[in-house]
């Protein structure tokens, strides 16, 4: 699974405005900036969550964005779905965007990517913004795990 910039962006708006205090404002350009996000590419990213009913907008001078919902009412698998319509690595274990294959009655390793799939959408429908919050940014010794470093293209 890959997400998009887009789902990724709206990951990291809407997790900085997890941490203020409810009701708090942030500036769409203190947003864009603080997140290393295009301002024009986030501004329809928010319009987006906005119409969602995720985040309320004031405009003007000392405007900006707030969450419109408590940040335990929201989770990844809302956000991922919504900006990439879906989690399954492949089209065959789909279930929105379901993609028949000529091998699925016998290919052995498609059980391998649905267990992925629904590990994946556990996962992402379990974790809110709030949970988010409670986590500490994974580190490179993270990424560079010894577990993992037979596994080129991880």
């Amino acid at each position: 699974m890959k997400i998009s910039k887009k789902t990724d962006y709206a990951l990291r708006a809407l997790v900085m405005l997890a941490e203020q205090e409810p009701g708090t404002l942030v500036s769409i350009r203190h947003l864009a900036e603080a997140n290393d996000i295009p301002k024009r590419f986030l501004e329809q990213i928010m319009l987006d969550l906005r119409e969602r009913g995720w985040v309320r907008g004031v405009t003007g001078r000392i405007g900006g964005y707030a969450l419109a919902i408590p940040a335990d009412m929201l989770t990844m698998g809302h956000v991922v779905r919504h900006f990439d319509g879906v989690i399954a690595p492949i089209g065959c274990v789909s279930v929105a965007r379901y993609e028949p294959c000529s091998q699925e009655t016998r290919c052995r390793f498609r059980r391998v990517f649905l267990d992925a799939r629904n590990h994946a959408a556990r996962m992402l429908d379990r974790l809110t913004l709030a949970d988010l919050l409670r986590t500490h940014p994974v580190s490179t010794a993270d990424v560079r795990d010894l577990a993992f470093s037979d596994g080129a293209g991880i």
